[in-house]
């Protein structure tokens, strides 16, 4: 087969040279191939798990549930279960000196190794060299690819080349359900076997099998592998939870012997199948060869990169496409389908789990203006959860909803209960739960969906639903302070994961969080909005249905304007009492431990606690810069009674941005993005920050546990959103652009309300706005001091203010 990469520029190629097992978990996560309904590591077929390499493969939504004895006590945690590995195929020399050993890239004759992520066609590539003695030189190429358009289909292409010698070559493909999720060391005391009853056969036409199900939710999951190698027939071979396929290969020097696997993986919880193991040996059967396999997943790619276009030159549009790549592997059309959430860490590995936290408060905003289809299901994840959210505020005496900070299979509190310092040896409580500000990410999403797709559909009844059952339980999270004369929200934790309890504090919990108590007000602001705007049918049927009354709705107007926002020394307070704080000898600590991005381990392991110091673990006042523009913020500020000028506001960037240590791949995004409009000349070191958090690690090996899904859809969106100042309101585009040097120029196409394929074209002291030629109205494009409509086929070029 010819290289698939040739004529590619280098922008949408990721090329890894030699081995290096220290970065190689790394690498198996950057290299992860999805299609939205499952994904595989990029791991290599030739080895097992172990310290160094760890294969993986994860479908969506697909979780179980394990007790483990943790410190004393019993702790239950859920899990995104690491399916069995369809990936192995090994290979060995028949008259070698020792017939035990696989050839692998641990193998010393290994001598050269080139792996390839070719992000337009969605394929991985490996090149591997052997020397095995006596004149022998073994090449080995392998094509991997899970189906773009066929969500229950993978494939893996490898191609053996002998040079000198000839010689013959044993060659084994199996099916492993001999697996389990030890891919984070901090986890590894945990319970970590998630599959049982694991059998294993034989089917005509090359097939082996595979079947088993989860220990306690009781997935089913079915896997069949059909492997050809050129007209030689398999040796059937079954072991413990393993089904394999033995080829004896004749290599001649220069001619190539190829042997194609493919793969079909499908679960109980998928629709229209009765039994997974009967669908995934069904369709590997009808599956086509690998070269027409090959062609359709290209195709698919090409329509998917068609629709979230994006040119930004250099090496920042470099990067930018390897996030959109993952984005797309882990939410695609297929996701539509799908009852699932926005996995933080993607399905590139398990750290948190697998679980939905608020990132799709960073990818949503990208995704409504592409795939606005899978952020209505993404929304309707958290829809069929809204009754678990409310029995979840019951239990602790409120009303409404109370989404929980950590979400799996069912919506309830996932939040683990104790967490380990890998630092200090010890574990310890566990109070992010108390992050219920979640609540407002998810009615945010729905606000900000419906605003770009136009669904009113949905806005009048699901999400309607949604912001009424969270504007409820943030009204009655509010208690009324005399002294102040305000509402006031209390024993809650912001997004500074760092801050969960006041100094030497018996009870967890801060009180009055600015961008919780904003937020809130935000949220019963649009809930109110939304009962005006509901049809006279639908709102008498919602508010019959849910109880509202006339009082209810004056307290929603009342505690929305008196939310009480604290301030010291002129800037916005992260919590009442932030200021009273110590202040942290923040050049001691660099110099003493260099990285200092958790500095909550480093602490705790010295016997102290980040509690007592103006220390902020990632944004959280700036974060109100990032959901909101400078003109809604000022408002919002207006209507809870408070002035938010350009100073104040500026003063707060400053004070926050020296106190915090980056602990999240989120501050740097959410940094440069602020700064963008604050204090342009700093904003490029935090979005380059952004950009990098995951090809560099920044974080210190968290890459090589999943990427950070919300980090790469937030760098997409500061292109999007962030630099053009884009906003969907009040039936009209609104743009504010904003002159970052370093991205000067770059353009987009984007779906608006049922536009396709509207462009947005960005150069120094220009903006191009083309919109596709359709039925469609006209689009209301609004800028600072001029306003312009576009009818369908209409484009024009506007001069921007330097």
């Amino acid at each position: 087969m010819s290289d698939l990469t040739e004529g590619r520029t280098e922008d949408w190629i990721w090329e890894f040279e030699g081995y290096d097992p220290g970065q190689e978990r790394l690498r198996e996560s950057l290299c992860t191939l999805g299609n939205g309904y499952f994904a595989a590591r990029g791991a290599a077929p030739e080895c097992l798990a172990d310290d160094v390499h760890y294969p993986g493969t994860y479908a969506a939504g697909c979780y179980n549930r394990l007790l483990s004895d943790v410190a004393g006590r019993q702790v239950s945690n859920e899990d995104m279960v690491n399916l069995p590995d369809w990936l192995p195929l090994r290979y060995r020399l028949e008259d070698g000196p020792n017939e035990s050993e696989w050839l692998s890239p641990d193998s010393g004759a290994l001598v050269e190794l080139r792996q390839r992520l070719d992000l337009q066609s969605g394929v991985l590539e490996r090149n591997l060299r052997y020397e095995l003695g006596g004149g022998r030189v073994l090449r080995v190429r392998q094509l991997r690819l899970v189906h773009m358009a066929d969500p229950h289909v993978a494939a893996l292409r490898t191609e053996f080349t002998a040079e000198g010698r000839p010689f013959r070559l044993e060659v084994e493909a199996a099916l492993d359900g001999t697996v389990a999720n030890t891919g984070v060391p901090r986890y590894r005391q945990l319970a970590s076997v998630h599959l049982t009853h694991i059998h294993t056969g034989a089917s005509p036409h090359e097939t082996v099998w595979l079947r088993c199900r989860t220990t306690t939710s009781d997935i089913r999951i079915g896997l069949a592998a059909r492997t050809t190698a050129a007209g030689r027939p398999a040796e059937i071979r079954h072991s413990a939870g393993r089904a394999a396929q033995l080829f004896h290969l004749s290599l001649a020097p220069g001619r190539t012997v190829t042997v194609d696997k493919t793969v079909a993986l499908h679960t109980s919880r998928d629709p229209a199948i009765s039994d997974p193991l009967r669908a995934a040996v069904d369709r590997v059967g009808r599956a086509p060869g690998f070269n027409e396999l090959l062609d359709s997943h290209l195709t698919a790619w090409e329509q998917l990169w068609r629709r979230a276009e994006l040119e930004v030159p250099g090496e920042a549009g470099r990067i930018l496409r390897l996030h959109l790549f993952h984005v797309l592997q882990t939410l695609s059309p297929h996701t539509a389908d799908l009852d699932v959430g926005v996995p933080a860490r993607g399905m590139h590995g398990e750290a948190y789990r697998g679980h939905v936290f608020w990132d799709e408060l960073f990818v949503l905003p990208y995704m409504n203006l592409h795939f606005p289809e899978v952020s209505r299901s993404l929304l309707t994840y958290r829809y069929r959860r809204l009754e678990q959210a409310r029995t979840a505020a019951r239990d602790i005496g409120r009303a409404g909803a109370m989404f929980p900070w950590q979400s799996g299979s069912d919506g309830r509190e996932e939040t683990q209960e104790l967490h380990l310092n890998p630092r200090s040896g010890r574990w310890l409580p566990d109070h992010s739960r108390l992050q219920h500000h979640v609540g407002a990410a998810v009615a945010y999403n729905v606000w900000r969906y419906c605003e770009a797709s136009g669904d009113t559909e949905f806005l009048h009844t699901k999400g309607a639903e949604m912001l009424l059952q969270t504007a409820r339980f943030w009204a009655d999270s509010a208690t009324y302070d005399e002294t102040l004369g305000r509402h006031r929200i209390l024993g809650v934790v912001g997004p500074d994961e760092y801050h969960d309890a006041y100094p030497d504090a018996e009870r967890p919990g801060l009180d009055d969080n600015a961008y919780t108590n904003v937020t809130a007000a935000w949220v019963l602001a649009r809930a109110l909005d939304v009962l005006e705007m509901l049809p006279e049918p639908r709102h008498r049927e919602l508010v019959e249905r849910t109880g509202l009354d006339g009082g209810e709705l004056e307290q929603w107007q009342d505690v929305s304007r008196t939310l009480h926002v604290p301030f010291h020394e002129g800037v916005i307070s992260q919590f009442s009492g932030y200021g009273e704080l110590a202040e942290l000898d923040w050049n001691g600590y660099r110099a003493k431990y260099g990285d200092i991005r958790r500095l909550d381990r480093i602490l705790e392991a010295e016997g102290d606690t980040v509690n007592r110091y103006q220390a902020s673990k990632q944004a959280d006042v700036l974060m109100l810069g990032y959901l909101f523009s400078p003109t809604e913020l000022r408002s919002l500020f207006k209507r809870l009674g408070y002035p938010l000028d350009d100073d104040t506001w500026r003063r707060t960037v400053d004070y926050y941005l020296a106190r915090t240590s980056h602990g999240s791949t989120l501050s740097g995004l959410v940094h440069g993005w602020v700064l963008a409009r604050v204090r342009r000349a700093e904003a490029w070191k935090y979005v380059q920050e952004a950009l990098r958090g995951d090809i560099a690690d920044l974080q210190g090996g968290t890459t090589g546990e999943g990427i950070h899904l919300g980090a790469m859809a937030g760098t997409l969106d500061l292109v999007q959103r962030g630099l053009t100042g884009l906003e969907t309101r009040g039936g009209a585009l609104w743009l504010d652009p904003v002159p970052l040097p370093e991205l000067s120029e770059y353009g987009f196409t984007l779906r608006y309300q049922g536009h396709w394929g509207v462009r947005l074209r960005m150069r120094p002291g220009k903006l191009h706005i083309s919109v596709p030629s359709s039925d469609g109205s006209p689009i209301d494009i609004e800028l600072p001091g001029r306003a312009v409509s576009l009818e369908p086929g209409e484009s024009c070029e506007l001069s921007l203010p330097g």
